[in-house]
């Protein structure tokens, strides 16, 4: 969520209390047990740890994949485990009354893998490589408005903006601090040089990475493993039957094996504090008929039955609605959700809808692009209910992307994991928004202007209202529609000390993470 940016000179404190207060006032989706182990750190062995993949090596130009960058990579801000922001490579920040200048004061002593100490104008350089070289990333609204970059000292660094921007920093928190020296960095890095408690060691994309230890780490007696050796298959099932084994530390896991996880006493359940929202894409850059026909996309969506989909993917713990954030969210409108006509499937009143618009679902071939996931197969299920002629292509990861991206589909049943601020859901409907195959490609200014609007205010019910706004021009164009959200679950194996999942994927953090973390057995 955002941060509640007020009328005056705010210093990091009072930022930091505004935004732990909006978060927790917004009740956040919770249900983490964390074990309490009085032991004295170890030091020594390797954590192997089964996460989200890691889709590039250059952190500048991630498309979505955020489960590793940040042991090897640290931010000027880090997300809390309540939303907020806590500083992290700067070790205290301010912002001016009119919401224009960020100052951030630098942490003395961090230094690079390669041993040379960080400073202002290596900071600098990051964010002018990021408004320079990436067009389409996640940061590339806020760099559209930023006026300039100054470092006045090795210890300053100063941005400033040309109008108010309410998610800058919780953005930020992903704009990663490089050495420039790093091979690539005037194309694209392939060997990251940061400051993390890890290096950026052997990586096999999307099989795994081997990150050794940082010796030289800023925070001083950290961290304590020798390696950790990421599986970046992101075969969750695979992964519950491993960490019984033993053969992982720390892995993700599908809902279906939690009751069998947690009647093991050498494992335990922890979730992502924000949550994963699982939803039905249209095509919308170049739709097929007669999907380009918005009452047959709210006849498609009242085939879906919302509560049995979420059921199958979350058991108890899913949470049905038709929002970007869940109830209880500030950014959630509760009569919004109360009126949501697809709560409940309703095959009558979508057969009358396409008979109304001349259209014989039996002569129609719709095309489904999905990852390989089981939820994927309940949606084409779901679809065929209709008597549709449901073609559906489930693929891998980097095999999905590319097909979505020749817009060649008819609908594509996905899911967007925990993100640092809502806009960064938003920024993925706007005609010039990161990786947005997953949501069919939107092309819509006046979308854009709404969003842009949302982002640009300060006052925090203000920035609500837009955003919400934002939210149903979407719902009426059924661009997508949401079913529902789950939170992200790991399981932790008893000899793992000191670890904590935080608000997103992230595996390190300003206040926890693996460089906190231990192996009480070696």
């Amino acid at each position: 969520m955002s941060l509640m940016l007020k009328p005056l000179l705010l210093s990091r404190r009072a930022l930091l209390a505004a935004g732990a207060g909006l978060m927790l006032a917004a009740g956040f989706y919770l249900n983490t047990t964390i074990p309490v182990h009085a032991d004295t750190p170890v030091r020594g062995g390797t954590l192997k740890f089964a996460t989200l993949g890691l889709d590039t090596s250059d952190p500048h130009r991630h498309t979505g994949s955020l489960g590793v960058q940040q042991v090897f990579v640290e931010a000027l801000t880090s997300i809390a485990p309540d939303g907020s922001i806590d500083p992290w490579l700067a070790e205290d920040y301010s912002v001016s009354e009119d919401g224009l200048t960020y100052t951030f004061t630098l942490r003395d002593g961090v230094t690079f893998h390669n041993g040379r100490t960080m400073t202002a104008d290596d900071v600098k350089a990051n964010f002018e490589r990021i408004r320079a070289e990436v067009q389409r990333g996640w940061l590339a609204s806020a760099m559209a408005l930023v006026e300039g970059f100054e470092a006045p000292d090795p210890q300053t660094f100063i941005v400033k903006m040309t109008e108010p921007y309410a998610a800058f920093l919780g953005l930020i928190s992903e704009a990663w601090i490089l050495a420039p020296e790093s091979e690539g960095w005037d194309g694209t890095i392939t060997q990251p040089i940061g400051t993390g408690p890890f290096k950026f060691g052997e990586w096999t994309p999307q099989i795994s990475l081997v990150a050794p230890r940082h010796d030289g780490y800023w925070q001083e007696g950290r961290p304590y493993l020798d390696a950790v050796e990421f599986d970046l298959r992101d075969a969750t099932d695979q992964n519950a039957l491993a960490i019984r084994a033993g053969d992982l530390h720390v892995a993700r896991v599908p809902g279906d094996a939690l009751p069998e996880l947690r009647a093991d006493e050498q494992i335990s359940i922890q979730f992502l504090r924000d949550t994963t929202w699982y939803f039905w894409s249209f095509n919308n850059r170049t739709p097929n008929p007669p999907f380009d026909n918005a009452r047959v996309r709210e006849a498609v969506a009242y085939a879906l039955d919302k509560t049995a989909y979420m059921n199958f993917i979350a058991g108890e713990d899913g949470i049905v609605t038709n929002q970007l954030a869940v109830p209880g969210n500030f950014y959630h409108d509760p009569e919004l959700h109360a009126a949501d006509k697809h709560a409940r499937p309703d095959l009558e009143k979508a057969r009358s809808i396409l008979a109304e618009e001349g259209v014989d679902p039996s002569g129609v071939t719709m095309k489904v692009v999905s990852w390989q996931t089981p939820y994927s197969e309940v949606a084409a299920q779901m679809l065929s209910q209709l008597g549709f002629k449901v073609e559906h292509h489930a693929l891998d990861d980097l095999g999905a992307q590319q097909t979505l991206g020749e817009y060649e589909w008819d609908l594509a049943p996905m899911a967007s994991g925990p993100r640092a601020d809502i806009f960064l859901r938003f920024v993925r409907f706007m005609s010039d928004g990161p990786n947005p195959v997953l949501w069919g490609g939107v092309q819509d200014p006046e979308l854009d202007a709404l969003i842009n609007a949302g982002v640009t205010t300060v006052d925090a019910e203000q920035r609500r209202a837009r955003y919400l706004e934002a939210w149903q021009h979407i719902m009426d164009r059924y661009y997508t529609v949401v079913v529902g959200h789950a939170a992200n679950a790991f399981a932790i194996r008893d000899e793992v000390r000191g670890y904590e999942t935080g608000f997103t994927w992230s595996p390190h953090r300003a206040d926890s993470g693996l460089a906190h973390t231990w192996l009480a057995q070696q």
